[in-house]
């Protein structure tokens, strides 16, 4: 969500490590919705710097959506915050936000759908804020309605009702939903952008900071790009003082490429990367200290080491349905999360990387993991990784395992708790 390569490394989303094996037991229980423990306070906040901090306190806040459900096939909850604090997360103080609190209607219908999709600091006051697509109605005819809505942080967290964003018509084209939108700041002028989705290989740029109507303090027309699909979180890739992002040529398989920021936005082209199913961008610890990437395949990770050039070729034995990249340990180096069958992170080093002391963590119980979120929940200067683990649509456990100076090593997570306290009364 910023461009400094410090933050890159802690706030990329993650794989943790994790296996996925029904047979093994459950060494915690989930919280029950009656077992959740005492609703807190949201504490108070007076703005900060730090990358999801919704209330402005300092400490980093955690986005969950699809929640636990009060029973099988009911509506979904909408999405769960669980605000931070000095020792890390509070499960304790927890805010659910719903499309019948907190959405805006459109033609006086509230909509069913609610997912988080981006988080940063939209109009510059020192709280995050939230980004959520939703579903208006839309008859089919001509451009369909922006289906983006925003909540804005405060000193008490997300509170209020969301703002439509607002896409001038001079940016937009084509027939596509505005939709996949990816903060940065593009441009270099300190205030956070947005690039969305436009179409027929074209980028919606929306410079900020954004009015608390929802609107962009400017928007040309679309730019050019080499795909469809702009992929977060950004990053300033070649340290030039501009975000820069990744363009997927297609939500599934398919190649991709940077597209690099500059005075104008988002502009110019960088490496094209080969097909895979996921990218993660990061120091992997080989070339000459510039940030690399590692394509995701079903067979094995392909790996470009210095971009934006990406003159460096390597490949890891491993595969990749889904990759992200963090520095667990603090040594400057990202790690390689990848997850599958199993989730395993790859440790940085200064050859690059290599399946030689890979660490898979286990689950705190039995089902199906997947990771939420890396970034430095306790302040401690590393990553930390969260992950959930969930059997069928009402069981769920919900983990946080610390960085450490040795990497995440830890057999057991420093928090458990169920997306269920959500539905708690």
């Amino acid at each position: 969500m910023t461009g400094t390569l410090s933050v890159l490394a802690l706030a990329v989303a993650a794989c943790g490590p994790t296996r996925h094996d029904d047979a093994q037991p459950a060494r915690h229980t989930p919280v029950q919705v009656a077992d959740a423990p005492a609703q807190l306070p949201i504490p108070r906040g007076k703005g900060s710097k730090t990358p999801d901090d919704f209330n402005g306190d300092g400490h980093r806040d955690l986005v969950l959506g699809d929640l636990v459900k009060a029973q099988a096939h009911a509506d979904d909850a909408g999405i769960g915050i669980v605000y931070g604090g000095e020792r890390g997360l509070a499960p304790g103080a927890r805010q659910l936000l719903s499309p019948e609190r907190q959405a805006a209607p459109t033609k006086g219908q509230l909509p069913a759908v609610f997912d988080a999709e981006a988080t940063c600091d939209l109009d510059g006051d020192g709280f995050t804020d939230l980004v959520v697509s939703t579903d208006p109605p839309y008859d089919g005819q001509g451009q369909p309605p922006v289906p983006l809505q925003i909540l804005f942080g405060s000193p008490t967290g997300l509170t209020g009702k969301a703002v439509k964003l607002a896409i001038p018509d001079r940016a937009r084209v084509g027939n596509d939903w505005a939709d996949q939108p990816v903060c940065g700041d593009f441009d270099g002028d300190d205030a956070q952008d947005l690039v969305v989705h436009a179409s027929g290989g074209q980028l919606s740029f929306l410079r900020g900071p954004f009015s608390r109507k929802g609107a962009p303090r400017a928007a040309g027309a679309p730019i050019q790009a080499p795909g469809n699909v702009p992929t977060g979180p950004a990053v300033d890739v070649d340290d030039d003082g501009y975000d820069d992002l990744v363009v997927r040529a297609a939500a599934a398989s398919g190649k991709s490429a940077l597209v690099l920021g500059g005075p104008t936005g988002p502009t110019r082209t960088g490496a094209t990367l080969p097909a895979g199913i996921d990218v993660a961008l990061g120091t992997f610890g080989k070339g000459k200290g510039a940030l690399d990437a590692a394509i995701g395949t079903m067979g094995e990770t392909s790996l470009r080491y210095d971009l934006p050039v990406a003159a460096v070729r390597a490949t890891l034995d491993s595969p990749g349905s889904t990759l992200d990249a963090a520095d667990f340990d603090g040594d400057g180096l990202s790690e390689l999360l990848s997850s599958g069958s199993r989730l395993r992170i790859f440790h940085g080093r200064a050859a690059g990387l290599a399946t030689a002391g890979m660490v898979t963590v286990e689950p705190p119980a039995r089902g199906t993991t997947r990771v939420v979120s890396t970034g430095d929940f306790d302040g401690d200067g590393r990553a930390d990784l969260v992950v959930r683990t969930y059997a069928g649509e009402t069981k769920d456990t919900v983990a946080v395992y610390p960085g450490a100076e040795k990497g995440l090593v830890s057999a057991e997570p420093a928090v458990t708790f169920s997306s269920s306290e959500f539905l708690a009364k």
